[in-house]
């Protein structure tokens, strides 16, 4: 009897792991990884040193977007990073490569068995390495055991790794990541990540109100994707081309002025007023001051300005910036 054609999504699946294969037998982990998380990174490392015992390349494949995104188009899904930072995390981590598949509706429905298969034949899978609550495919059919199975039919091991546990949670996970930056808990964030929280993006032209009252604010463009802190002001660092300084950042719809001009990212960088419009600024959130308030009036603010900036310039001050 002869098959059908080979649906189309099973073809980019295809030729995105063979663009991205490393042409050598290869230690593998597969995941979405956003935010790259300090469970993650032990997942992550653990491949490039299950590779280098075995003499493999070391690799992970990252789904964009999230499935999530795309079973459950209803629910809101905001990354905790952007597709650029977790890949450029995820190499960090000391990886050979990372390849990034595309999730489609399409994608969702091949079945764990048919994807190993085209990782063994694409990508030369030698060993898996993935997480206790992992499973891949149609249904999430693919579970450990059903893995291990296939392992043994095509030839190559799956290795399962313990979940890495935080004191809040029962594993650390990049839902727990987003519930903290909803509170504006970005201190939790940082233990969760291992680093600090950061955002970036290119510096744009806001209203100047900043300048006009005496602080200068950088006001930082990001995509509207992604999960970011509650609204309030936060010591954080700017990452200038000249290197990491200190500065006070807001995050808020401005009540006091009552613009309607939506949800803001605006950084004052302490004793800096430089053009940098049309810049990528990166800026990394250190410790959340307070939240959001409507003054008085423009005097009121311009008070409380000058407290958060010195509050920041304070913290800061005791602290290594370019350390994370």
């Amino acid at each position: 009897m002869c098959e059908g054609p080979v649906p189309v999504v099973t073809e980019l699946a295809r030729s995105e792991l063979r663009r991205a294969s490393l042409g050598r037998p290869t230690a593998l982990t597969i995941g979405v990884f956003d935010g790259v998380h300090r469970g993650h990174q032990i997942v992550l490392k653990h491949v490039v040193e299950s590779a280098r015992k075995h003499d493999l390349a070391a690799a992970a494949i990252t789904f964009h977007p999230h499935p999530r995104q795309v079973l459950r188009p209803d629910l809101t899904t905001e990354y905790v990073t952007s597709l650029e930072d977790r890949l450029s995390l995820i190499l960090e981590t000391g990886l050979d490569g990372v390849a990034t598949v595309s999730f489609t509706s399409d994608f969702s429905l091949t079945d764990a068995g048919d994807f190993v298969r085209m990782l063994v034949e694409e990508f030369q899978l030698a060993r898996l390495i993935i997480g206790e609550d992992f499973a891949l495919g149609r249904q999430r059919g693919g579970d450990p055991d059903t893995l291990k199975a296939l392992g043994q039919q095509l030839g190559f091991e799956v290795e399962v790794i313990e979940l890495l546990t935080s004191e809040s949670t029962d594993k650390v996970s990049s839902t727990e990541i987003r519930i903290a930056l909803a509170d504006g808990d970005v201190q939790q964030v940082g233990d969760l990540l291992g680093r600090r929280y950061s955002l970036h993006g290119p510096v744009v032209v806001g209203f100047k109100r900043g300048r006009s009252i005496g602080f200068p604010t950088a006001n930082v463009a990001i995509g509207n994707d992604r999960s970011i802190p509650a609204p309030g002001v936060y010591a954080t660092i700017a990452h200038l081309e000249s290197g990491p300084v200190p500065s006070v950042t807001n995050i808020g719809m401005r009540p006091t002025f009552d613009d309607g001009g939506g949800l803001s990212i605006e950084c004052h960088i302490i004793d800096f007023d430089e053009d940098i419009y049309g810049t990528d600024l990166r800026v990394e959130f250190v410790q959340r001051l307070r939240g959001e308030r409507k003054f008085d009036g423009i005097d009121a603010l311009v008070e409380q300005i000058g407290k958060d900036r010195d509050a920041a310039r304070d913290l800061l001050a005791g602290m290594s910036i370019g350390a994370q």
